[in-house]
This record gives C-alpha cells, sequence and structure tokens, in this order.
C-alpha cells in the first residue's frame, strides 16, 4: 500500500473526490476501509462550503496546506471529515462521506455498536465514529501520517463511471453534482441528495 502523496491532494477537489474512491482510510491501531462515497466543495466558488464566507477559526484548516484533515462538529452533535485539496488558501476538500470496512472492525463495532457490518461507516458522521474521528484530529496530515491517519493506495482502480449527484443535505449550492459513490457499493449511505 501507497500513502497518496502530497501532489495528489494539490489538484481541483472535483478531481480528487472521484479519485479518493476506492482509496483506503487507515488509522494506526488498525481500522482501514476502502473509500465509497466523497463530495466535493469549493471554498469561495461554492455557497454550500464551509469557506465561502473565508477563513475562521473553525475552517482554518480547509485553506491549506493540501492533504492535511479538515474535522468539524456539526448539528450539535456529530463529527465529519474531510481532505483538504488545491493551493493554499482556496479552502477546497473533499467530505469522506461512506466507508467499507476493511480491518480493526472490532474496534469499529466497540465505539459503534450496530447490528450490521453495512452501518458502520456508511455516512460521513459513522465513518467518524467509527474511526473515532473528533477535533483531535482537526488539521492532522494524511501524507505524514501524523496522528496516526492516513490514506493508502492498495491498486484498488477507482471506478470509471462512478455515481454522481448533486450533495446531501445542503441548502445552498444544492445545485452543483459534486457527489460520487462507487456504483453497487452497499456501504454507500443513505442520504438523499438535495
Amino acid at each position: 500500500m501507497t500513502v497518496l502523496p502530497r501532489t495528489f491532494y494539490e489538484r481541483d477537489s472535483r478531481v480528487v473526490a472521484r479519485q479518493l474512491l476506492g482509496k483506503v482510510l487507515v488509522r494506526d491501531d488498525g481500522r482501514a476501509a476502502r473509500i465509497v462515497e466523497v463530495e466535493a466543495y469549493r471554498g469561495e466558488h461554492d455557497p454550500g462550503s464551509h469557506a465561502f464566507r473565508g477563513k475562521t477559526p473553525r475552517n482554518s484548516v480547509m485553506f491549506g496546506p493540501a492533504g492535511h484533515l479538515y474535522v468539524y462538529f456539526t448539528y450539535g452533535m456529530h463529527w465529519c471529515a474531510n481532505a483538504v485539496c488545491g493551493e493554499d488558501g482556496e479552502g477546497t476538500a473533499v467530505l469522506l462521506r461512506a466507508a467499507a470496512p476493511l480491518d480493526g472492525l472490532e474496534l469499529m463495532y466497540a465505539v459503534r455498536p450496530v447490528r450490521r457490518e453495512v452501518d458502520l461507516a456508511n455516512g460521513p458522521a459513522k465513518l467518524c465514529q467509527a474511526y473515532g474521528l473528533d477535533r483531535a484530529f482537526d488539521g492532522a496530515d494524511l501524507v505524514a501520517g501524523d496522528r496516526g491517519i492516513t490514506i493508502v493506495d492498495d491498486g484498488f482502480p477507482p471506478p470509471r463511471r462512478p455515481g454522481n449527484s448533486t450533495r446531501v443535505g445542503l441548502g445552498a449550492g444544492q445545485e452543483h453534482p459534486w457527489r460520487w459513490w462507487i456504483p453497487g457499493n452497499p456501504y454507500v449511505s443513505k442520504g438523499k441528495p438535495s
């Protein structure tokens, strides 16, 4: 398995999003899952993005450098994780929406005691809970693997024709078709496009 290099992330978030499908999110405690669903966010050009109105203490990691993890709290109860993309200052990222567990399932079940494996990480908040991701991981360098988390390529190719729709749960920016997934994969979230 090869850790994705910084140059992988230093591109348009819409390109990075599609290329992240099939890659593996890995924690150093043995948890690993294949990324099966993502959404791209485009900074000041995207009213659905946290970076649309500029840099704040909450979203500062989104503004670079690329290849870091932007983790935020939403709805007063859930954490969500994004891979930062593009050039420094752009505020672009890819939301990790769902993943198919490969290893470390006992650790995932310990923090997400669900009945079905398919429910361990089939949504952005579920993914973060299964991985134990919270504010402490905001800013983690995915390339260096600091804080014990990285994204690797194990040779599984992204789909030639990924599923595509508008993003889930947005008001502003809902018209953009910047959500992609691996077609037919049972671990894709049940979120309805905006």
